[in-house]
């Protein structure tokens, strides 16, 4: 989700002039855009390797215990008072699917070295949608 989020640009309108953390001033009824698709793949937030899918980003040094991110950091479900009430809730869709699929198929794409086209929208999509290729996973019977 980090280098394709949902919601690949976000708007919020200002009520009253205000100041941002790095020192800006932004004035009533000017409207601020963040855009989490490039904030993904910016090297000053994710180092050197940033467009790289790195699952191991995501855990600890020590043990492999994953650890959460700043919201500020990765707004995928925006941050503050404004953070997605239905996060958790996609959590636990994404992880109990994912661990559906991957315990009884092999997920394939079919073309890994080519970066999908984005079609455009409110929620960021792939043009044409993403080729996999599917096949039934060998079954391992434990003798236990």
């Amino acid at each position: 989700m980090r280098l394709y989020p949902p919601v690949h640009v976000d708007t919020m309108a200002c009520l009253n002039d205000d100041v941002l953390p790095d020192g800006t001033g932004i004035k009533k009824n000017w409207f601020v855009t963040y855009h989490t698709y490039a904030m993904g793949r910016m090297e000053s937030i994710w180092g050197s390797d940033c467009v790289e899918f790195k699952p191991e980003r995501w855990f600890d040094e020590e043990g492999g215990v994953f650890r959460t991110e700043s919201p500020f950091r990765y707004p995928v479900f925006h941050a503050g008072a404004r953070m997605c009430l239905g996060k958790e809730m996609a959590y636990i869709q994404m992880k109990s699917i994912v661990a559906a699929a991957m315990e009884r198929f092999e997920i394939d794409a079919v073309d890994k070295d080519t970066c999908p086209e984005q079609h455009m929208s409110l929620t960021l999509r792939i043009k044409g949608g993403l080729p996999v290729r599917v096949r039934p996973r060998e079954c391992v019977m434990s003798t236990a």
